[in-house]
């Protein structure tokens, strides 16, 4: 029965005196954890003794004596983040050179390097950085050319930069990277404007565009017809040379073969001329009447002229 007692006491003792005994000893002091990005400051009666910045498990007491157990009664300890943070400021007013309306929207990036710095040399760091930039940001773009403005903006983002960073380290933080994101026109009737003429010129190039095509591709056509036209014509002009040697050839061997020949042509061209032929039979009797003169009788679309010696 003792037994079981003491194994209670122990059970109890160890789930609620000893969380109670790290508490107590973490309030007083004696050892505290430092997070990664983070620093913890010390002050005593108003003075600084001491940061930690080193991540882990750390022991005030070892770094700043017997004093860091007189923190929690009289001093304080002060939890920076030293991570980076990113911040974009919206509608920034500039003006171009030719007295232009324009928002400018600047994106940066900032960091503490200094925790002492940042808690008691300004009462508002971050406010006065995001003053510090966006004066910075209307002093470099106010009165440039609208050009420079749109297109340089890399090069006025270092600048900026440059104008800030000094500012910011005397304030116990670094800024990090500056560009300006965004440049745009806030007077709507002159956004209109310049949409409907670059509407208008993008009508012009195309139409431009599709007339020069039109006006290659009629190029082509023509030269392409010229040089078939020529091809034709040099074609046509060699068949009666080739037709001719060749003929000259058959006559040379046979000339019933070129009387065949020639007649077979004669009848081709006979055949594609679509003229209307009336074959008469050479036993037919047919009654010619014969006219004054020994003029022949037309039948259909060929003249026939009648023999005065032959047979009715």
């Amino acid at each position: 029965m003792e037994n079981i007692f003491g194994f209670v006491f122990t059970g109890f003792l160890g789930m609620f005196a000893l969380p109670v005994a790290l508490g107590l000893t973490r309030f007083f002091g004696i050892f505290t954890i430092v997070k990664e990005c983070e620093s913890h400051v010390y002050t005593l009666f108003g003075k600084v003794i001491g940061t930690l910045d080193r991540p882990g498990l750390q022991f005030p007491i070892a770094q700043f004596g017997a004093g860091a157990l007189l923190v929690p009664f009289f001093g304080r300890r002060h939890v920076v983040s030293t991570a980076l943070r990113q911040h974009y400021l919206r509608g920034q007013m500039v003006n171009s050179e030719e007295g232009t309306p324009m928002g400018v929207g600047i994106w940066y990036e900032m960091e503490v390097n200094d925790p002492v710095d940042y808690l008691f040399k300004n009462a508002n760091p971050e406010g006065s950085l995001q003053a510090n930039v966006a004066s910075s940001t209307i002093s470099t773009l106010s009165n440039l050319e609208m050009d420079k403005m749109l297109e340089d903006r890399h090069s006025l983002s270092r600048n900026v930069r440059q104008t800030v960073s000094p500012l910011s380290e005397k304030w116990g933080y670094r800024l990090g990277s500056v560009y300006i994101r965004k440049v745009y026109f806030t007077d709507q009737q002159m956004v209109q404007n310049i949409t409907d003429k670059v509407v208008k010129r993008l009508v012009q190039v195309t139409s431009a565009m599709k007339q020069d095509g039109e006006n290659r591709v009629g190029l082509i056509r023509s030269e392409t017809a010229k040089k078939v036209s020529s091809k034709m014509a040099e074609a046509h002009a060699m068949r009666p040379a080739v037709v001719g040697s060749v003929l000259n050839e058959i006559a040379h061997d046979s000339t019933d073969i070129l009387d065949t020949v020639l007649e077979v042509m004669e009848v081709d061209k006979l055949l594609q001329s679509n003229a209307s032929v009336e074959i008469i039979p050479t036993s037919a009797n047919i009654m010619i009447n014969m006219q004054a003169g020994g003029q022949g009788a037309a039948i259909g679309d060929h003249t026939i002229t009648a023999d005065p010696a032959s047979d009715a």
